[in-house]
């Protein structure tokens, strides 16, 4: 394995230390004590500070999964049920007032940076201070980047957000149109792709958006806001507009030139083929991979990973304290057990969230048998770990519990060479990091700590994929399928829409997908009537409504009711939130 000791995004300690100010004095105006709008940013180690903090929004984001664009889009898709008595998402409803707060609010945060950034370069610009033209506009792109990455997952999520795009700009403000936001999103990543380098991913600092990271972006948006709301082509804040061939284009530049390929195998992007666990897991163990090598974990910054949220070694569970710079998200979906973690190894035992409906399994198997990415994606309780020290329900106060959890998104275990489990210092990293075992700090807990690998917004695989969709071309579809051990079919949108669901199950792409072809109707409600446990005691899905709440909804989610109330009245409501039927009470209600 590829070990790399990853950097710790600080600086949004630094940013938040800096007051802006105007203060005057009677012989010189010059503030001599404090960062402001006139003395910072001056140089490019300035500007790093302002692009960190952009880029540590997003482990703020993590330290709070339940809150997240991430598993919204997870629990509210046909991949996952929520896996507990809490499945208010799965059935596109609410429990609190507050659910969405979070949300809201880290992701305005994420566009205060950014607009904070390209503020502080313009003025720098301005004053003729631009000591590295070549960093200084690959950073103002990444800038836009971020920027637009923040109000895309805002706009699928919410549709019509108020846009606020300087940080003197009057902050109540009226939701803008969809059109209008999916505009500025366009215009952002157009700039982001005139801007930053053309420099290949690997000679870029790994974490940082990259020309190609936008590229790609820009396709996702473009078919997004196509599909759903059926147009032709994607407005600019300009009058303009993005086209299909644009789009096309700008996918084949970042498939010939950003350095990003494939994986070898599709097994080799999750961390259980890493070297401390691949021998140990029966399911890998002396496996040859369809490159024809052994398994072995691509690692954190492969080349397969397009746009990725990095994580590190400061590690812990409170937002106040570490504010997700360990990858929180894995913890919401390790493997329950009643004895001491390891029962499921390789995966660690935390909550068991985000359970797998029968249907996609059943589904997958009869579409592609032969598929290796089913079982690489998809754990199955009978044949992946000793049943022995695993009870089902009632040890954990499981709920839809079905046999199936997903791989993806997991914390892993290494065993130590004397080949007995102990607790979470049997973890991957504390293995893998033995400098950092004898940390002695209250904040970092070794159950925390373990988890940091990197998140995937996006893989070069979804790039191949959208290329195929845009173009009515099988070539690059079946690249994805030849690394999955699969024979090259014909294109036909079936067909494309199949191999994403197989591709990028688990990885917050499928609800968004299923909404922008139409079809998300006929997919939720294949949920019902599945097969699975509560507390240990078998039931049925019955009818979740799901048809009924995106009838209602369009599958977006409410604006949090303290904004609308904050705003007093400015912010509109959502339609289908208003309702009775809108809030969850209890699980399988009539």
């Amino acid at each position: 394995m590829k070990t790399k000791k990853v950097t710790k995004y600080m600086g949004i300690v630094a940013l938040a230390a800096m007051t802006l100010c105007s203060c005057e004095d009677l012989l010189d105006t010059k503030n001599y004590t404090q960062s402001n709008t006139q003395n910072f940013p001056t140089s490019m180690d300035d500007v790093e500070m302002l692009v960190t903090s952009m880029y540590a929004n997003l482990n703020h984001q993590a330290a709070k999964p339940e809150s997240s664009y991430l598993l919204t889009n997870l629990y509210a898709s046909d991949d996952m049920f929520a896996g507990s008595q809490d499945a208010e998402l799965d059935h596109l409803m609410y429990k609190s007032d507050s659910q969405f707060d979070f949300c809201w609010d880290i992701h305005y945060k994420g566009i205060y940076a950014a607009n904070t950034c390209l503020e502080g370069l313009d003025l720098m610009e301005a004053a003729d201070n631009v000591p590295d033209a070549g960093l200084f506009s690959q950073r103002k792109g990444e800038a836009c980047f971020m920027r637009a990455f923040q109000y895309y997952e805002l706009a699928e999520l919410f549709g019509g957000v108020p846009l606020i795009l300087s940080t003197t700009q009057e902050t109540n403000t009226p939701r803008a149109t969809a059109d209008e936001v999916w505009a500025q999103i366009a215009t952002d990543l157009q700039q982001a792709i005139s801007l930053m380098s053309d420099k290949k991913y690997h000679e870029i600092e790994s974490g940082h958006a990259t020309k190609w990271a936008a590229q790609a972006l820009m396709a996702r948006c473009f078919l997004f806001y196509t599909g759903y709301y059926q147009k032709e082509a994607m407005p600019t804040a300009d009058g303009g507009s993005i086209t299909k061939q644009q789009v096309v284009t700008w996918l084949e530049d970042c498939i010939a030139n950003s350095g990003h390929q494939l994986v070898g195998d599709f097994r080799n992007l999750w961390a259980y083929t890493n070297e401390y666990t691949v021998d140990d897991y029966a399911y890998t163990a002396g496996v040859t991979g369809v490159d024809g090598q052994p398994l072995r974990w691509a690692g954190n910054g492969n080349a397969e990973a397009v746009f990725a949220v990095k994580f590190g070694n400061f590690a812990g569970y409170s937002y106040e304290n570490q504010g997700g710079y360990c990858n929180l998200y894995l913890s919401f979906f390790g493997i329950m057990s009643k004895s001491d973690n390891g029962a499921a190894f390789p995966f660690g035992n935390t909550n068991s969230f985000g359970t797998v409906p029968t249907s996609l399994w059943d589904s997958w198997e009869a579409a592609e048998p032969d598929d290796i990415r089913r079982r690489a994606s998809v754990i199955v309780d009978e044949d992946e770990f000793d049943m022995a020290n695993y009870e089902s329900g009632e040890v954990r106060q499981q709920w839809e519990e079905t046999g199936l959890w997903n791989k993806k998104l997991q914390p892993i275990l290494s065993k130590q060479a004397y080949d007995k489990m102990g607790s979470w210092g049997n973890s991957l990293f504390w293995i893998a990091h033995p400098e950092f075992a004898g940390m002695n700090d209250p904040y970092i807990q070794p159950r925390w700590a373990a988890m940091f690998e990197d998140l995937y917004i996006i893989r070069f695989a979804d790039v191949l994929l959208m290329h195929s969709e845009l173009t009515g071309n099988a070539d690059n579809m079946n690249r994805v399928r030849a690394r999955a051990g699969l024979p090259a079919i014909g294109y036909s949108l079936e067909a494309l829409q199949q191999e994403r669901r197989h591709e990028l199950a688990f990885e917050g792409q499928r609800f968004q997908d299923i909404r922008r072809w139409h079809i998300a109707e006929t997919e939720l409600n294949k949920q019902n009537n599945t097969t699975l446990k509560n507390l240990g005691v078998s039931t049925v899905m019955r009818d979740g409504k799901y048809a009924a709440r995106y009838q209602a909804t369009g599958g977006f989610w409410p604006i949090p009711p303290a904004q609308i109330q904050l705003s007093d009245g400015v912010l509109t409501q959502n339609p289908g939130w208003d309702t009775p039927d809108a809030r969850y009470t209890t699980w399988n209600f009539d």
